[in-house]
C-alpha cells in the first residue's frame, strides 16, 4: 500500500527538514471530512442528495427492519467497487489496528502469541516471543510460557480478540496473569505494567560475511528511516563493503520513508519518484536530499512478487538511476498513491489520489479493470507465471515499444505491471518432503515441543548469544531422530524403521538425507527464532535461502554499476 502527503508545490525537493513540517502526516493524511466545501459543485450536491433520499426510505418504509450502519456499509462497498482495487474502507476498530501497524507501536504487555489446540476447540495461549526491553521482558516471561489466567479470567477457550482485549490496554494499567512454565511445577504470577512496544520494521540488520552486510525491512512504518539508519550504520562500522537490501514480501506503507531510504544511495537532487493525479495538489515530486550514508557502495535490492508499493519506489529508484543491481522476481505492480481522510464516526476512507512513476517515467501499475479485486490478482498471478524462468533480456523481446524506458546509463528497462529486476531469479522448488513438513507446520510445532523440554538447558548454553548459538550450533543425528518420532506420531513416516500403521506419507531414507541439510537448517532457525528473536532466523536460514546464494553470484555486475555511478558525480 502506498501512501502519501499533499504538499503545495508541484516539485519540491524533500530536505530533512520535511519531518517537523508534516509530523502529523508523514504519509498518511488524517482529517475530518469538511463535506460543505466539496459541494461547490451542483451535480455532486444532487447525486449526493439522491443517495441519501434513497438510504432514507429504506430506512423507513422497508417490509422489514434495517440496520442503518449495515446499509451505509453496502452502499460505500458499492461507491468503491468501480473505483480501483486499493482505495478501502476501513470501521473505526480496523481503522485502529491499521494506524497501530503504521505508527510501529501499540501498547500492551510486549509479547507475540499463538493459540495452542486443545480440545473441543478450547486453545490455550502461549508465549511465542518475548519482546526485548518490554514490560514482559522486565518480569521474566519466557517463551513458551502458557498464560492461563489474566485479570482472574480463565484463557482457556480465547480467540485471538479475547487475547489482544485482554492484554492490551492503555499505557501505566496493570494486568495480572499467571502462568504454566515448562518444567515448573507450580503456576507463576505476574504482575505487567502496560506500556508502549515497539512493532519494528526491520527484522534483520547482520553481516554476512566479512565484507557483505544485509538489511531486511518489512514494512514501511513511521520508524523505518531510522531504524534502517541505525542498522546502516552498525554495518559501516564493521566494515562493510558491500549491501544486501531484503524487501522480499514488503508490501511498502509511507512513501515519505521510501524517498528518504532511497536518497541514501543517490545523489543529491536526483528524482526518486514522481506523482500525478486529477487535483493540483496531488501532482508532486520527490528528490534525493544528499549526504547519502550509502552512496558510492554496491547495492543489491531483492525483491519478489510481494514486494508492492513503497518497496517499488526504492527498486525502481535504484534501478533507474543505475545505482545498483535488483535481483528476484517481478515485483507486485502497485502504482497507485492512497490518502487516508478520516470521517466523522471514527471510520476512514483510504482513496487513491494519483499514480506514481519511477524517475525514468514508469508507471508499474498492473493493469485493472474498474474495482475487481478478483480479476486484478489473478491477473497478477498470470503475469508472474509467464516470466517462468526467463532472463530480463529474454522478457524484453515481446514488450512493446510504449512499455520501453531507459535508464540514466541507457539500459532497457520495462513498465506496466511491476518492477522486472535486471537479474531473475525462479523461486525455488520444494520436495515433496519438504513440502509436507512445511505444510503441516510440523517443524514449528517440534520445535515449540523441544523448548518445552530443553529450553533451561538450551538458555543456560547459549544465554543471550545469538551469534554464538548461529555460528555454532548443529542439529545433530539426536535431534533429527526426535523430530522423525514427531512425525511419526502424527502420521509421517520419514525413513528408517518407524513403525506407522496406514502412514498419510511415507518417505525414503534417500528423500530424507537429500533434504537433510534443508531440514537441519528449518530446525535451527526455527529454534532460534523461539531462543531469541525473528531476527536470528535470516542468519541462520539466509545459507540454504535460494535467491540470497544466487545473488551472491552477482556482485560483479554490481559492483560495476557502482563504480560508473560513483564517477559520474
Amino acid at each position: 500500500m502506498m501512501q502519501s502527503t499533499s504538499q503545495p508545490d508541484a516539485e519540491r525537493r524533500i530536505r530533512p527538514r520535511w519531518l517537523v513540517l508534516t509530523t502529523l502526516a508523514i504519509a498518511v493524511v488524517i482529517t475530518g471530512v469538511q463535506l460543505d466545501g466539496l459541494l461547490s459543485d451542483r451535480s455532486t450536491a444532487t447525486a449526493l442528495k439522491r443517495v441519501e433520499d434513497v438510504f432514507m426510505l429504506i430506512s423507513q418504509r422497508y417490509v422489514e427492519k434495517t440496520d442503518p450502519d449495515e446499509i451505509a456499509l453496502y452502499a460505500i462497498e458499492g461507491m468503491l467497487e468501480n473505483l480501483d482495487p486499493h482505495s478501502v474502507f476501513f470501521d473505526a476498530d480496523r481503522l485502529k489496528d491499521e494506524n497501530e501497524a503504521f505508527d510501529a507501536e501499540f501498547e500492551g504487555i510486549g509479547i507475540s502469541f499463538e493459540l495452542l489446540p486443545g480440545t473441543d476447540g478450547a486453545d490455550t495461549l502461549s508465549v511465542l516471543s518475548v519482546i526485548p526491553g518490554g514490560p514482559s521482558d522486565e518480569v521474566g516471561l519466557l517463551t513458551g510460557d502458557r498464560i492461563m489466567i489474566v485479570d482472574g479470567t480463565s484463557t482457556v477457550g480465547f480467540d485471538e480478540d479475547d487475547v489482544r482485549r485482554y492484554l492490551k490496554g492503555p499505557r501505566g494499567t496493570q494486568v495480572s496473569i499467571t502462568v504454566d512454565r515448562p518444567g515448573v511445577d507450580t503456576p507463576l504470577e505476574f504482575d505487567i505494567i502496560r506500556d508502549k512496544i515497539p512493532l519494528y520494521t526491520l527484522d534483520a540488520a547482520y553481516m554476512m560475511e566479512d565484507n557483505t552486510g544485509y538489511i531486511r525491512l518489512n514494512r514501511f512504518a513511521r520508524t523505518t528511516y531510522s531504524e534502517f539508519m541505525a542498522g546502516l550504520r552498525t554495518l559501516t562500522s564493521r566494515g562493510m563493503e558491500r549491501l544486501v537490501l531484503d524487501l522480499r514480501g514488503n508490501r511498502g506503507g509511507y512513501m515519505q520513508m521510501a524517498v528518504r531510504i532511497a536518497g541514501e544511495f543517490l545523489k543529491e537532487g536526483q528524482l526518486v519518484v514522481s506523482q500525478s493525479g486529477y487535483t493540483e495538489d496531488s501532482q508532486e515530486a520527490f528528490y534525493a536530499s544528499g549526504n547519502g550514508l550509502w552512496e558510492d557502495g554496491p547495492v543489491m535490492v531483492l525483491v519478489d512478487g510481494a514486494s508492492a508499493s513503497a518497496s517499488e519506489i526504492v527498486a525502481g529508484a535504484i534501478q533507474d538511476h543505475d545505482r545498483g543491481l535488483v535481483v528476484g522476481q517481478r515485483t507486485f505492480g502497485k502504482g497507485l498513491v492512497q490518502k487516508q481522510y478520516l470521517l466523522r464516526d471514527g471510520s476512514a476512507l483510504r482513496l487513491t489520489v494519483a499514480r506514481y512513476f519511477t524517475p525514468s517515467g514508469r508507471l508499474i501499475q498492473t493493469d485493472y479493470e474498474d474495482g475487481d479485486r478478483t480479476d486484478y490478482y489473478e491477473s497478477k498471478a498470470a503475469l508472474k507465471k509467464s516470466d517462468g524462468t526467463l532472463t530480463a533480456a529474454e522478457l524484453l523481446k515481446d514488450v512493446p515499444d510504449s512499455l520501453r524506458y531507459e535508464t540514466a546509463g541507457g539500459r532497457t528497462v520495462i513498465a506496466g505491471g511491476g518492477i522486472v529486476p535486471d537479474f531473475i531469479i525462479p523461486a525455488d522448488s520444494l520436495s515433496p518432503l519438504m513440502r509436507t513438513v512445511l505444510g503441516r507446520s510440523l517443524e514449528n510445532q517440534f520445535i515449540r515441543t523441544w523448548v518445552d523440554l530443553y529450553g533451561a538447558a538450551l538458555r543456560k548454553t547459549w544465554g543471550e548469544e545469538p551469534d554464538r548459538f548461529i555460528s555454532d550450533f548443529e542439529v545433530g543425528d539426536d535431534m533429527l531422530d526426535a523430530f522423525r518420532s514427531f512425525a511419526a506420531d502424527r502420521n509421517v513416516q520419514m525413513g528408517g524403521d518407524l513403525r506407522v500403521e496406514d502412514p498419510d506419507e511415507v518417505f525414503s531414507d534417500a528423500e530424507l538425507q537429500e533434504d537433510r541439510a534443508l531440514l537441519g537448517t528449518l530446525l535451527k532457525g526455527r529454534l532460534a527464532t523461539r531462543l531469541y528473536d525473528r531476527s536470528a532466523w535470516y542468519p541462520v536460514w539466509r545459507r540454504v535461502d535460494h535467491a540470497i546464494v544466487e545473488s551472491q553470484k552477482l556482485w560483479n555486475p554490481a559492483r560495476e554499476l557502482a563504480e560508473t555511478y560513483s564517477a559520474s558525480r
